[in-house]
């Protein structure tokens, strides 16, 4: 798609932001109605990580989450546009804190936040920036109207800022000393490259460690953050931040992670980010997840 079609879409898309929020709620699930049939590459992914996941579901309920998802996914990117431009009055009447005493509790002491891929990731992080100076990292989108809109809306408030996850986390760690909380997303497959494989739903699953490592160097607290789609806005639940982690054994700290996961996307299935490839990085030996 060309830069020119991409902006065009992302203009239109901040228009639609501008209506009442129930109506931004249901244009994007038409919007995921749609991309259900014509995104197929991502439908196959999806229901091949529900299947490694969820074998004990017959194929039907599978589908069903699946495209559940696809509608709740579309909806929050299209809620994005509320939250990367809309005032922050607007942002805290769709995005409600739960729990945020634990957040700010030992004040003084660097925080990590800990944000699994739920759909309502940039809900909550931005929601939380209203009020705290943060840091995220970000990848690199192929259009670059995107990448500008994305690491712009992300950082309007509270000066945050945004790092590119390829620089590594030296500024990482100069934040947090500095006093911001990092915003942080593990829960990703980048490669084969300092991974553990480490168990998420049974599944033998590339994992990086970078949050245990982090949290040791760092002295960081881990507070859990995960943000949850509700019928109007979202929640944002904090978790207690987390005691003993990460220890000394950095792959028993990684497979805490992926077990706390686990535990919350019980709790929502459709609303986890099953169009990533979870899978991609195999241990040796072992068979490829997805077709190309």
């Amino acid at each position: 798609m060309s830069e020119i079609a991409v902006r065009a879409g992302l203009w239109l898309l901040r228009q639609v932001a501008r209506l009442p929020d129930q109506w931004v709620r249901r244009i994007g699930f038409a919007l995921g109605d749609l991309l259900w049939w014509l995104a197929a590459p991502r439908r196959r992914v999806a229901l091949a990580n529900l299947a490694l996941c969820f074998p004990q579901l017959d194929p039907a309920r599978r589908r069903a989450i699946a495209r559940d998802h696809f509608r709740c996914y579309a909806a929050s990117f299209v809620e994005r546009f509320i939250i990367w431009h809309e005032p922050a009055e607007r942002i805290c009447s769709l995005v409600r804190l739960i729990d945020k005493h634990h957040f700010d509790a030992e004040p003084g002491r660097p925080t990590i936040v800990l944000a699994p891929h739920f759909v309502g990731i940039d809900a909550g992080g931005l929601r939380l920036q209203i009020d705290a100076p943060g840091v995220s990292l970000f990848a690199n989108q192929r259009s670059r109207a995107l990448t500008e809109l994305m690491t712009q809306g992300r950082s309007r408030f509270h000066g945050a800022r945004m790092f590119v996850r390829n620089e590594g986390l030296r500024p990482v760690i100069r934040a947090l000393r500095e006093g911001a909380f990092f915003h942080f997303s593990p829960d990703m497959d980048l490669g084969p490259r300092d991974t553990l494989f480490v168990p998420f739903f049974g599944v033998n699953c590339a994992t990086t460690p970078s949050l245990a490592r982090l949290a040791q160097m760092t002295g960081a607290r881990v507070v859990p953050l995960v943000t949850r789609m509700v019928d109007h806005g979202y929640e944002a639940t904090f978790y207690p931040a987390w005691e003993d982690f990460p220890g000394a054994d950095v792959e028993a700290a990684t497979r805490r992670m992926n077990a706390f996961i686990e535990e919350r996307v019980l709790e929502a299935p459709e609303q986890y980010l099953w169009t990533h490839r979870r899978f991609k990085t195999r241990p040796p030996g072992e068979p490829p997840v997805y077709r190309r």
